[in-house]
């Protein structure tokens, strides 16, 4: 039986937000031209985000990791974020060109799948600092590609805050960090991987040796 601890609610309500992100970029409810959408969109995108540090957080610290969260804060993430990119295809095209939906989302199916091989072999690929560090650049990027459909850039007085160009680096700087933290982690794996075989071979050669040593001799 499965306990739905706390880190395991808030796990759910990161997952229970993608359809309501969904609706709310996709609804034609809000015709204003304030920019509610665009501004309650982006809020709900960066809680959901948050919340996947948070629930880890309390996991660790109240010793509440459980299989169903070791299962769902994964595929929370990866929901989220295909989500996001599949609706920003539409939401936003100039910005978000289907292939580049396609490419981050399947790094993150890539590397989700490199994950699961790991643990069928008995060893883990932790989570890199380039990883993470995507992770923040997607948050940014995503909320700034929202935030382009309604204003290219905010005036402060004399300052601008070139909200299409950050929103446009960002996409770019992201897909270029999807595709190297990728291979960051299929090299992480495949030299643990490599290791593993390599002591497999070292093994049965031992126990192949012992074998015809124990045969007596006729």
């Amino acid at each position: 039986m499965y306990v739905v601890n706390l880190p395991n609610y808030i796990t759910l309500t990161r997952i229970f937000s993608i359809p309501l992100l969904i609706w709310i970029l996709s609804t034609s409810r809000f015709h204003g031209t304030s920019g509610e959408k665009e501004l309650l969109a982006s809020a709900l995108f960066i809680a959901a985000s948050i919340t996947d540090g948070i629930d880890g957080y309390l996991a660790r610290k109240r010793g509440q990791i459980t299989t169903i969260g070791m299962l769902l804060d994964p595929l929370a993430d990866k929901l989220l974020i295909a989500a996001a990119f599949v609706t920003l295809v539409q939401f936003n095209p100039s910005l978000v060109p289907a292939w580049v939906a396609v490419v981050i989302i399947a790094r993150e199916f890539l590397v989700s799948g490199l994950r699961s091989i790991a643990a069928s072999e008995g060893f883990t690929i932790e989570a890199s600092d380039l990883g993470k560090f995507k992770m923040l650049v997607q948050i940014v990027s995503v909320v700034a590609v929202i935030l382009d459909h309604r204003w290219k850039a905010w005036y402060f007085g004399r300052y601008i805050f070139p909200v299409h160009w950050i929103a446009f680096l960002a996409i770019w700087f992201m897909v270029f960090l999807s595709l190297v933290s990728a291979v960051d982690y299929f090299a992480a794996f495949w030299s643990k991987i490599d290791r593993r075989v390599v002591k497999r071979r070292r093994r049965a050669f031992v126990l192949s040796r012992r074998r015809k040593r124990d045969v007596p001799a006729t």
